[in-house]
């Protein structure tokens, strides 16, 4: 399912540094994305809510959840700074956004 998500964000807080670096993130319109960067692969998930391990594939098949992104640098890192992953994904920050 084709979901029209947001691409700005208003708050980012660091869930893991490194191997993977992940994110919880919230958009303008209240979204919430989970982002992950591993092996050099990065992912944008949209959720209900921050506890993804509540989402089956049934909530995938329902629209409540899904892939807004994904992408392979080929560099099988496990670490990248939150502006790289930004611009890899197609997101931004609002400018008084709050980054944790």
């Amino acid at each position: 399912m084709d979901v029209d998500v947001d691409r700005t964000l208003v708050r980012v807080v660091q869930t893991c540094h490194g191997f993977p670096s992940q994110w919880d993130a919230w958009t303008v319109s209240g979204r919430y994305l989970y982002l992950r960067y591993r092996h050099g692969e990065g992912s944008v998930e949209w959720h209900r809510g921050p506890d993804v391990s509540d989402d089956t594939p049934e909530t995938w098949d329902e629209g409540l959840s899904g892939l807004l992104v994904e992408w392979d640098d080929g560099t099988d890192g496990g670490e990248i700074a939150l502006e790289n992953f930004l611009a890899a994904a197609g997101l931004v920050l609002a400018p008084d956004a709050a980054v944790d």
